[in-house]
């Protein structure tokens, strides 16, 4: 078994769920200890400054550069934690020379994968494929990203002759739950452009993501017997139903894509006197994202209205920003990946990220930071694969990255 492979069977085997309830930072012990584990990995590979910040969760390490010209410093940054998703006792299934049939993942539960419902599976035809056993996620997103960064520096530390400037990496937590950048020590990563490793199959690559909100609109109700509701009764669910009927119906995410944006209702609880509505806001473009937000205050604003007091409440969070307003204003980290990738004849694949990653919290404190693939797919559920050579790219692609860095410095 490959030393990539190894690693991340193991790294996969440990449950690092994150937990939105949780107040504590990381959200779970696991990715504590899974840090702790990384960290012995990278004293034993031999890299400098390694760091775990007990306060922000961030577990920090240093590839010192083999060059005395100046090479700009890159970063690369992936998250700890696994998604909403079974995740104890996970035991990967591993297909060598994967023939392309549908895979039974698990006999005992009758779990299988099709082609026919996954036909992207045959794009892997004999090669080494990662799978679940259908009672969990693996984990690829992230620990793929993890264990790519650490292959590339590992090969990069046994080939001092290659010329590169120092390189920064950063395993943080609570990425799937949209917390861990928020606490992200940018004054002490000083990287002039970094990446996160963090997004599908082969040759993805992004550097914009949408502009998110959450909106929680709280409506009070008035409650009485229905024989003597004439003229009285306020129905607080008819209410949510009314204010949800004015948006668009068709800007919601089972009928967009691209760079269209839309409002999700995510959660709607309600009786006869208390509701409340809590939306998410999606849009790549800034002044359409804040369009999106006043249409909601005016469906509130105008309900209101009708009534003799103020019923309906509604407040708004911003989550994060499209970071292709950064990153835009200097695409040096977008034109070294492509550049990358077409001297590892991958093409590129870019399109506009349709959700959020660490990058667009951390692009926003001064390193802009786009998102490169980790080659895993279906992410987030029992169907989630993997394949070795998938790995073996994105390591490749990481380290081409630095090497063109240095190069294009130098020239």
């Amino acid at each position: 078994m490959s030393q990539l492979l190894e690693r991340f069977i193991r790294y996969v085997k440990v449950n690092t769920r994150s937990d939105a309830a949780s107040q504590f930072v990381p959200t779970t012990q696991g990715q504590i200890d899974f840090a702790h584990i990384i960290e012995k990995d990278l004293v034993e590979i031999g890299l400098s400054d390694i760091q775990y910040n007990e306060e922000n969760g961030f577990l920090t390490a240093v590839l010192p550069a083999t060059t005395n010209e100046n090479v700009p410093t890159i970063g690369f940054i992936a998250h700890l934690d696994t998604a909403d998703y079974h995740a104890e006792n996970i035991q990967p299934k591993i297909f060598p020379n994967y023939n392309g049939q549908n895979i039974v993942l698990n006999e005992k539960r009758g779990i299988i994968m099709e082609t026919e419902e996954f036909p992207n599976l045959k794009e892997y035809v004999g090669q080494t494929l990662i799978t679940t056993d259908g009672t969990t996620l693996l984990g690829a997103d992230d620990k793929a990203g993890i264990v790519e960064i650490v292959d590339a520096v590992e090969y990069l530390l046994a080939h001092p002759e290659i010329a590169h400037g120092e390189v920064r990496l950063a395993f943080g937590p609570d990425e799937e739950i949209g917390r861990g950048a928020d606490r992200f020590d940018a004054e002490h990563f000083p990287a002039q452009f970094a990446y996160t490793i963090d997004s599908g199959r082969v040759g993805c690559f992004e550097y914009e993501t949408f502009n998110a909100a959450q909106a929680v609109i709280t409506i009070e109700g008035t409650s009485v017997h229905p024989g003597t509701a004439y003229g009285v009764m306020v129905n607080a669910i008819k209410l949510g139903e009314y204010i949800d009927a004015q948006l668009p119906k068709e800007e919601v995410p089972e009928k967009t894509r691209g760079h269209e944006g839309f409002y999700l209702l995510s959660k709607f609880n309600g009786t006869l006197d208390h509701a409340e509505l809590t939306y998410i806001i999606r849009d790549h473009d800034k002044e359409l994202f804040q369009k999106r937000k006043q249409t909601l205050s005016k469906i509130v604003k105008e309900l209101n209205e009708t009534f003799d007091k103020n019923r309906i409440t509604i407040d708004f969070l911003d989550q994060y920003y499209n970071m292709g307003e950064i990153i835009e204003k200097d695409m040096t980290p977008v034109n070294l990946a492509v550049k990358a990738m077409e001297n590892l004849n991958i093409e590129p694949n870019i399109q506009p990220f349709r959700g959020g990653t660490d990058g667009s919290k951390i692009s926003f404190m001064g390193i802009p930071t786009p998102n490169l693939f980790t080659g895993g797919e279906n992410f987030h559920g029992q169907y989630e694969f993997i394949t070795l050579e998938s790995m073996e790219l994105a390591a490749k692609t990481i380290v081409e990255i630095i090497k063109e860095n240095a190069t294009q410095s130098n020239n």
